[in-house]
């Protein structure tokens, strides 16, 4: 720009002294003129300029954009298909679930199915004793203590004071349970003596109140097999004095302590095995 409105000085100053003021004139104008185009096309190209620069980094921060616009898509598409692979994930897990919640209704319709079933056995079984034994004595209870069937004799039904021989009254009652047992040849008897606290000291191959106790069961038991109780069916078991039904402080009490029972046990494999299995089932899954 310098050089040039040098040259235009110059060439003023040589053409002045080789032309008339008019000429001198009319060039100055179109000089001036022609600085003032000059000037316009300056201020244009700067503006133009600014433009470009602005454009550049409008277009920069575009490709910017782009870019991180391409970068969030891949991301979305690979998102989608985690989403996809999850949603696939979880209709299997929702369809297991149904499944296993079928298979637990399923054991529950068979646990409660056996258990409906034991019910109407022990109930059975309670009638069927009762009608065969009666129910005027009070020294014979038939009743149910956690869903078993058990008949409790007194032993002043069975045995006289410190003996373990059957007496003759025993041998009737005896008689009617075990035509209930002989009727049901899928259950086991368990008889299980009970005494009282005083200590037994009648000397003999008896030593004390649990010989006492298992003795009087070893005598019921071969009492029932002699009335035709299959023995594979029979249990002997005695307690001793060590589960008192009151308290040993009078003679009343300890005649109550002293008793016999004999529990009618559904055999463990026809009813109790399949409960077992299902309950472990459901707490192993729970």
């Amino acid at each position: 720009m310098k050089k040039l409105m040098i040259f235009s000085a110059v060439a003023l100053l040589t053409l002045s002294s080789c032309v008339s003021k008019k000429d001198f004139m009319a060039l100055e104008t179109k000089q001036k003129e022609t600085q003032d185009l000059l000037n316009t096309a300056t201020v244009k190209l700067n503006s133009c300029l600014a433009d470009e620069a602005a454009s550049a980094a409008r277009i920069k921060e575009l490709r910017e954009r782009l870019s991180d616009m391409k970068s969030n898509n891949l991301a979305l598409i690979e998102s989608t298909k985690d989403m996809t692979v999850l949603t696939t994930q979880g209709a299997k897990n929702v369809e297991k679930s149904l499944e296993s919640l079928k298979e637990k209704d399923l054991r529950i319709t068979r646990l409660q199915d056996a258990l409906t079933k034991k019910d109407s056995v022990t109930l059975a079984l309670v009638t069927s004793l009762k009608k065969e034994v009666g129910l005027n004595d009070e020294d014979i209870e038939i009743n149910v203590e956690k869903s078993v069937v058990f008949i409790s004799l007194s032993d002043k039904l069975l045995f006289k004071t410190g003996s373990y021989n059957i007496s003759d009254r025993a041998n009737t009652i005896l008689g009617k349970v075990a035509t209930v047992i002989n009727g049901k040849p899928n259950f086991e008897a368990m008889v299980e003596g009970h005494t009282d606290n005083v200590p037994y000291n009648r000397g003999g191959v008896l030593l004390d109140n649990w010989d006492l106790s298992v003795k009087r069961s070893t005598s019921i038991v071969r009492a029932l097999q002699e009335l035709g109780v299959k023995p594979e069916q029979l249990i002997a078991a005695g307690r001793g004095d060590h589960l008192p039904l009151v308290a040993n402080d009078s003679p009343t009490n300890r005649a109550i302590n002293r008793r016999t029972k004999i529990y009618i046990l559904p055999k463990i494999d026809q009813f109790y095995e399949m409960i077992e299995t299902e309950m472990k089932s459901l707490s192993q899954e729970n």
